[in-house]
């Protein structure tokens, strides 16, 4: 998963928002606050790969015929004999 998608980037700078308040009031220098920005991009990565991977479908699983939905390849390969006619 790229790191420039744009969900990535949305919950990257959401979660920025403070870091920018707090370097435009002057608490942070421009190089903290570009660090932390940085790793606020990081995390937003992380949450987007965990609620990819948390809310993705299942794999489709592919169910074998069993007993008399059994074709007669299937009942001569398990070795059992097939019913009298």
């Amino acid at each position: 998963m790229s790191p420039f998608r744009w969900d990535v980037l949305v919950v990257g700078f959401v979660l920025a928002v403070p870091v920018f308040a707090l370097g435009l009031r002057g608490d942070l220098s421009l190089e903290e606050m570009m660090t932390r920005v940085l790793w606020c991009l990081a995390a937003g990565w992380a949450v987007v790969a965990v609620l990819r991977l948390a809310t993705a479908p299942p794999a489709p699983t592919v169910k074998k015929p069993t007993g008399a939905l059994a074709g007669p390849a299937e009942q001569a390969a398990s070795g059992e004999p097939s019913p009298a006619v």
